[in-house]
């Protein structure tokens, strides 16, 4: 594709010898020739090669977290309005107004890391290791990596070009690819998870848990097989295959916390409940601009405002250009301790007028007086597994009762026994999970994608009710530049 021809081969492989050099503690055995000179001949040898090139593709995959996972996956859900700071552009996502001039963020960084994966995929095995185990460890993860980025896409644009090998020419059928039909996607998807699970020694976690791991492959096939179970017409078969995944990932060394909030404090990094999380490091890279401009910075900060809630918001930085909505926020329960951990009311005139909220799940860090937005993108936890397994059970008509009260139970604590879920008829059912998982993952990047998996965006999303003969637009319009770029993929239905 032009996307990741060119300019975007080179900078990859100059990515990975740098990535080498920093994360490999190997700059003695490299040789650093011209950039011109650098090719799969002079990189793809050692073990080292194969870390840098792997260390390089979760590089990349950090910056599409910064913002755009996100944007993707909540941005234009009920969860998200404007915010005392003006809207930044954001309007066009919760108010569903995209189109082919601002259709949200491209998937050329995506096919960036699909790349990376790919030239892994390729020229790992024909690399010697010292311990085969290493090498399978790196295909592993390159497999899953593939498979989740791919997901990502499909969700978003329903078919994409498939580029299953290197972009290492510039012949038009190299760069130049029609787009697959999303069933050819999901295909690769789930073949890729296969390998990756074949590949993985055992149902452990990497120290910090962010990088890929059986666990995490094992919750994303859970993922990946409820989507088509509900979307692609797999039924009940692919809802079975989703159960036992997540049975498996049960297993692994994961529980849920007693405090909500610890979850993702700063200081709490790689905790128990993780799954599969993106880290984010000071110096390493930017704020995480989603999460910065759901904060406070000084120019609204209300005179008016008690010290209670000036202690509570603390050190002041990004923006407030939005919030979680006033559709979303009355929902959530007092008695529920997620509410406290998500974000904060703000109100003045004696506690009389509400004056905003600021999101607390991803409030980042305060180093030097200046607050950093440097939390890790939590991609998978273990309420993920539960809640998803109890999606899967309610699929086949099975009692979600267990996997939904473990969670509610952490929820409430001393007042569960107010908040006990009682089993119902499926369509009963299917409510309580959806609703529990806003609770639980508000503000995670999935309410958007869990509403068009449960079929209820056109219900529950405002900018979205009586718009229900509008289905295309449960998919993102492609951008003009990359239909400029890519002159044989078209654009999705209802956006020309």
């Amino acid at each position: 594709m032009k996307l990741i021809a060119k300019q975007n081969i080179i900078r990859g492989f100059l990515a990975m010898l740098v990535a080498t050099m920093i994360l490999s503690s190997c700059q003695d055995n490299l040789s650093l020739d011209p950039i011109s000179e650098i090719s799969n001949s002079s990189f793809w040898k050692t073990e080292d090669d194969a870390r840098g090139g792997m260390y390089g593709m979760y590089t990349r995959f950090r910056g599409e977290a910064q913002t755009k996972l996100f944007l993707w996956g909540e941005a234009r859900s009920d969860v998200m309005e404007r915010s005392l700071g003006g809207t930044n552009n954001y309007e066009r996502y919760y108010l569903n107004s995209l189109d082919r001039n601002f259709a949200g963020p491209d998937w050329m960084g995506l096919y960036t890391v699909v790349h990376d994966a790919n030239l892994l995929i390729k020229n790992v095995p024909n690399i010697p290791f010292a311990d085969e185990s290493d090498k399978q460890a790196i295909l592993a993860q390159a497999h899953t990596m593939r498979a989740f980025v791919y997901f990502i896409m499909a969700r978003t644009w329903g078919g994409v070009p498939l580029v299953t090998d290197p972009t290492e020419g510039y012949s038009p059928d190299m760069t130049q690819r029609v787009k697959a039909p999303v069933s050819e996607i999901f295909g690769l998807i789930k073949q890729d998870i296969d390998q990756a699970l074949a590949y993985y020694p055992d149902n452990t976690f990497p120290t910090g848990r962010f990088f890929w791991s059986k666990p995490a492959a094992l919750t994303l096939k859970g993922d990946v097989y409820l989507w088509t179970a509900k979307r692609q017409g797999g039924g009940d078969s692919d809802a079975e295959i989703a159960m036992a995944a997540l049975n498996e990932a049960k297993n692994a060394d994961v529980a849920l916390l007693d405090d909500f909030s610890q979850v993702f404090a700063y200081g709490n990094k790689g905790n128990k409940e993780i799954v599969m999380a993106i880290r984010f490091q000071e110096l390493e890279t930017g704020n995480i601009s989603a999460y910065q401009d759901m904060y406070m910075s000084s120019a609204f900060l209300s005179a008016d405002m008690d010290e209670a809630t000036r202690a509570a918001i603390g050190t002041l930085g990004g923006n407030p250009y939005w919030r979680i909505s006033d559709e979303v926020r009355p929902q959530f329960s007092d008695a529920d301790q997620r509410k406290a951990a998500t974000y904060l009311d703000i109100f003045t005139n004696g506690g009389q007028d509400h004056y905003g909220a600021v999101q607390l799940k991803f409030k980042g860090t305060v180093i030097g007086g200046a607050r950093q937005f440097i939390d890790d993108f939590v991609i998978y936890r273990y309420a993920d597994i539960l809640l998803l397994l109890a999606e899967a059970k309610n699929v086949l008509g099975m009692d979600p009762t267990e996997e939904m009260n473990a969670v509610r139970e952490r929820a409430y604590g001393e007042q569960f026994a107010s908040h006990v879920f009682v089993n119902g008829n499926p369509e009963a059912n299917d409510e309580a999970i959806l609703q529990e998982r806003l609770f639980e993952f508000a503000l995670e990047g999935k309410r958007w994608w869990d509403l068009v998996r449960f079929g209820k965006a056109f219900e529950l999303v405002p900018s979205l009710r009586d718009r229900a003969d509008e289905q295309h637009l449960l998919l993102f319009p492609i951008s003009e530049t990359t239909l400029s770029l890519e002159p044989n993929v078209e654009q999705n239905d209802g956006y020309n």
